[in-house]
């Protein structure tokens, strides 16, 4: 097993079964995040925007819609398993085991489980990893399996993107 430092972006051709991610950003949740997700989703549920009813339940508190546990987590993946990927292919086995709350910090780590040549795309590869998110105390709050479709290092799609200036290269 091979531990990763950060760097942004991977190519198929550097992902082995068996590395780990520990992606490099943590994110602390606020309660502004909590309440315009919940709303943009039309999530209805009061347990994540009203104090009042949230606090007759068992948590006692307001607790993350566990969509922005989910979207949270899968975008602190993506610097290190999909910042050079063209799909995704599909998540599965989704597992929310701890509940996040508001002023919770989630940080994330992939296990690469699988690799293999695309059969389709010549320029690609398909990458599976388990995607866990972590709070700030270590406890694990979600999880999943993910495939997703990545570049190869020689693949043009991802390259020559920046526009030229029509006014010529910066300069002194």
């Amino acid at each position: 097993m091979t531990v990763h430092e950060a760097q942004i972006g991977r190519y198929y051709e550097d992902f082995a079964v068996g590395d780990v991610f520990r992606h490099p950003f943590g994110r602390t949740i606020g309660e502004t995040d909590n309440t315009w997700f919940t709303l943009l989703t039309l999530n209805t549920n009061q347990n994540h925007f009203n104090a009042d009813f949230a606090g007759r339940s068992p948590s006692g508190k307001i607790i993350v819609n566990s969509g922005l546990t989910v979207a949270l987590v899968l975008g602190l993946s993506v610097i290190d398993v999909s910042q050079n990927a063209l799909l995704n292919l599909g998540w599965t086995d989704i597992r929310l085991t701890h509940p996040v709350f508001v002023g919770d910090t989630i940080y994330a780590e992939s296990l690469i489980t699988g690799t293999r040549e695309s059969a389709s795309r010549p320029y690609a590869g398909i990458v599976t990893a388990r995607t866990r998110g972590l709070n700030q105390d270590g406890d694990e709050v979600v999880s999943w399996t993910r495939t997703v479709m990545v570049y190869k290092r020689d693949a043009p799609h991802d390259k020559g993107y920046f526009p030229e200036a029509k006014n010529g290269p910066l300069t002194a």
